[in-house]
This record gives structure tokens, sequence and C-alpha cells, in this order.
């Protein structure tokens, strides 16, 4: 081999070392890129997530407010007061569309998870009673979006 060769064979493996100490180079460049930019992902989506949850919240606080609004129609209601009704049943409708329920509590399954049972009458002495059932809802009971935002309180028997 001449000194030609061999130089050249020399310069050919520092190519090959330079072109493998940049490939490597550029891979761990691009594995960082791809970690940053899932991690920008994971941000964004739990940054969207979060400002829905406190959009929620906001909200349901407001609702919340306008509770004894709805208990006043109730009364007026069960008070045999005209014109109360269409009025409740209008704030009723929007706020359901919104995101508000109605907990249909009675002669169900007492969930104090759902309900304050603030009135217990003993079971009859004829009645077999294996569980608590709600005879009575002396207060709706309302949940938003999924959570109890007020338990109902109820009547219970059993």
């Amino acid at each position: 081999m001449t000194d030609e060769q061999a130089e050249m064979s020399n310069e050919e493996l520092s190519v090959e070392a330079l072109v493998d100490q940049l490939t490597k180079e550029r891979d761990e460049f691009k594995d960082i890129a791809l970690r940053v930019q899932a991690e920008f992902e994971n941000y964004r989506k739990r940054s969207a997530a979060q400002l829905i949850d406190e959009s929620d919240r906001n909200a349901g606080r407001n609702v919340e407010g306008l509770l004894a609004v709805l208990d006043a129609c109730e009364a007026a209601i069960s008070h045999g007061m005209t014109g109360v009704e269409p009025i409740y049943i209008s704030l009723l409708s929007v706020l359901e569309k919104q995101g508000l329920e109605v907990l249909e509590l009675i002669d169900t399954v007492f969930d104090p998870s759902v309900a304050d049972a603030v009135v217990h009458e003993p079971a009859g002495v004829d009645e077999i009673v294996n569980e608590t059932k709600v005879v009575d809802v002396l207060r709706t009971g309302y949940r938003w979006k999924g959570r109890v935002l007020r338990a109902a309180m109820v009547k219970v028997k059993g």
C-alpha cells in the first residue's frame, strides 16, 4: 500500500467516523425533539382538561346560587301560587340543558352520597324491610355535570 492509499484510507476512516458521530448526534436530537413534542402535547391536553374542569366548577357555583330561586319557586307552587310554574319550568329547563340534573329519589334506596336523611320513619310491624327507602323529598337535590351539587333532604322509612 502506498502512502497515498494509506492517507486515503485514513481519510475515509475519519470521514466514516465523522458520519457515524453526526448520525448519532442527529438521532439524539431527534429523540429529544420527539420527547419534547410528546411532553408539550400532554401539557396541552392536561391544560385543556383543567380549563374545562375549572369552567364547569365556576358554572356550578353560579348554578348553586340559583338553587335558592328554584327552591322559592317550588315553595310557591306547593302553596298554590299561580303564574310561578312556567317561570320555574323555564329556568329549570335552561339549567338542565347546561348540565343540571334533578335527583329523583322517591321510592329509591337511600344513598347518603346524594341525600341527607332528616326524618326517619320506622317500618311498620307487618312490613319486611331489608333496605332504607326514600319516602318523601323535603328539599330537592341536584347534580351538576355528574357531581352532587346539593344533596337532597329526605324522609326515609325502614
